[in-house]
């Protein structure tokens, strides 16, 4: 597996696991720093671990914007409604679309499109591809 792909799989799970805290605490923030020991117990390779704690840092500290963008491309959808699992891989694609300039956005929607298919439902691929390509469509007409 390559090493992006292996950090953005890190960042998914932990990003899940925010998620899944948040629900149960609706006060729940969390930092990079409070997915240390995970993030170093998933990975050896040091490249693979700061990728990791980029995206999963670049997605906390925007968390508020992504989920807007989200929302506003997810035509017929609450976000609410949106898998938490899929929310947090359109969170860490839009991260890396909209703040990685080392990031083509159609390697990063496909990306997004491979987490889907294996950690969502057959169907996920098919609807991540459409938020994250209306989201990348509409920002470069902007």
């Amino acid at each position: 597996m390559r090493k992006r792909t292996q950090a953005r799989e890190i960042a998914l799970k932990a990003l899940y696991q925010h998620d899944l805290r948040k629900k149960a605490d609706r006060e729940a923030s969390a930092t990079v720093d409070d997915f240390e020991p995970f993030i170093t117990e998933e990975s050896d390779d040091p490249e693979v671990r700061e990728y990791a704690r980029l995206l999963l840092d670049g997605a906390l500290a925007a968390m508020d914007d992504l989920d807007r963008r989200i929302a506003a491309a997810a035509l017929r959808w609450k976000l609410s409604r949106i898998a938490s699992i899929d929310r947090c891989i359109l969170r860490i694609a839009l991260f890396e679309i909209l703040e990685s300039g080392d990031v083509p956005p159609k390697v990063a929607i496909n990306e997004a499109i491979e987490l889907a298919k294996k950690f969502s439902t057959e169907q996920s691929g098919s609807f991540v591809n459409g938020i994250l390509d209306r989201i990348w469509t509409d920002s470069r007409k902007a």
